[in-house]
């Protein structure tokens, strides 16, 4: 007998952008070709996902001069391949990762505004806000915004943006709009009509704190990482309790931590494959690469099969002229070494090690358990899949673990509406005119 569960789940994929484990695989084929884009969309909207989330980046990764080997063939704009992607599917979400360092409030509106007209109201915006100095040499300002302007940038960045969209009446009626801030001082007409979502969904991540405050003020999904399911039900009870502080209520948000998935016909399977891909994602360059990140220094003549360098890693020099190394390098260092001595492990294999486990491996029956698990017991709203690996991860997860997830009553088995608003359960911002 089917059990209907008491919440459906909210379930979104994360397409191939610009990491390097969608690519780890050969299978994954070209990252500019459309049909790269246009295969996983079509799959995602058949197995009545709420919507795709293309990640990207506006500069090739480097360390010390090198560009990474999964980056040689670059990165496509988001948006472009959305807006291509809304004239081969009906229903499916749209959502763009785009930065609100490096671009401006008026164009980006005006390009998420066009795709939400041309998807019958489908866009979505992933913000970011860029830390890396090297992405600020591609533009024209150079450097970087310094950390404490970024945030506050794209937080005024966003208002901005609703404050375009909501610039002509929903009866097609323009009105000149104005906004004076410390980060911008715009004026004039907007020249895109009232987008048919009234807005288009905004995402933001929320790892830190400073980031759960800004979903809980501004976003309509926030994204984050599940852990255990107590730090899942953790990190849920903090953000939707920050939410009547801006006037919002708990539906008003919903939280769809990224999370991994594989399957196997047994769970031994699923573990097998979850390991070969762990190996795929950490090729010997990029074990040096990720250790050179660490230490600091030009590791280039090191062997990835060799040991750690018997040496501490130096200094950071300031200022920073790309990312950041996060966290405690030292500390980084001695737990890769100890655990290299512990186990007998190479380089390579102790970033294979290290590299942690996917968010979901078992069995199909095991992972929508254990994905309904979550939702019932309040550690999420639903999840951005990343299905391992690329491409055929989603054609499973479609396949053999959504009818079973309906045939617990926990997903939906068609659409319902029309909108990315409709698919998530979020109302359509009134006319502020």
């Amino acid at each position: 007998m089917t059990v209907r569960a008491r919440r459906t789940i909210h379930l979104a994929a994360r397409l191939p952008g610009a990491d390097s484990t969608a690519r780890a695989d050969p299978a994954a084929g070209s990252r500019i070709a459309f049909a790269s884009f246009e295969r996983p969309a079509r799959t995602a909207e058949r197995g009545l996902l709420d919507f795709l989330l293309l990640a990207g980046g506006p500069r090739l990764r480097e360390h010390r001069g090198r560009i990474h080997d999964l980056d040689a063939v670059g990165r496509p704009e988001p948006l472009t391949v959305l807006n291509a992607l809304a004239a081969v599917t009906e229903r499916i979400g749209l959502a763009a990762t785009v930065d609100a360092t490096f671009n401006e409030p008026y164009e980006l509106a005006r390009r998420l505004a066009t795709l939400d007209h041309l998807s019958g109201g489908r866009a979505a915006w992933h913000v970011v806000a860029a830390a890396d100095a090297r992405t600020g040499e591609n533009f024209r300002r150079g450097g970087h915004h310094d950390l404490v302007d970024r945030s506050p940038r794209a937080a005024e960045f966003i208002a901005v943006a609703r404050e375009l969209w909501d610039s002509w009446t929903p009866d097609g009626l323009s009105r000149p709009f104005a906004h004076r801030g410390p980060h911008f001082d715009v004026a004039g007409e907007f020249t895109v009509p009232r987008p048919p979502q009234g807005h288009p969904v905004v995402i933001r991540a929320g790892d830190s704190d400073e980031d759960r405050e800004a979903a809980a003020r501004d976003a309509d999904v926030v994204l984050g990482r599940p852990g255990t399911l107590e730090e899942g039900r953790a990190f849920y009870a903090d953000v939707k309790a920050r939410l009547a502080r801006y006037g919002r209520g708990a539906d008003d948000l919903k939280i769809m931590p990224r999370v991994t998935v594989v399957l196997g016909d047994t769970a031994a399977e699923a573990q097998e494959r979850a390991a070969e891909i762990r190996r795929l994602r950490v090729s010997p360059r990029h074990a040096i690469l990720a250790v050179e990140r660490i230490w600091g220094t030009d590791l280039s003549s090191y062997d990835p099969d060799g040991p750690f360098p018997d040496f501490d890693p130096v200094p950071e020099p300031e200022p920073v002229p790309g990312p950041a190394r996060s966290g405690d390098p030292v500390a980084t260092a001695e737990r890769w070494r100890a655990l290299s001595r512990q186990k007998g492990l190479s380089i390579r294999q102790t970033l294979i090690e290290a590299s942690g486990r996917q968010s979901f491996v078992g069995t199909p029956e095991a992972v929508a358990a254990e994905l309904e698990t979550f939702v019932e017991q309040g550690a999420a709203d639903g999840f951005v899949l990343v299905p391992e690996p690329a491409p055929g991860g989603l054609d499973e997860f479609v396949d053999r673990v959504v009818p079973l997830l309906q045939e617990r009553g926990a997903f939906r088995a068609e659409y319902r509406g029309t909108t990315l608003r409709s698919h998530l359960g979020l109302a359509e911002p009134g006319d502020k005119g």
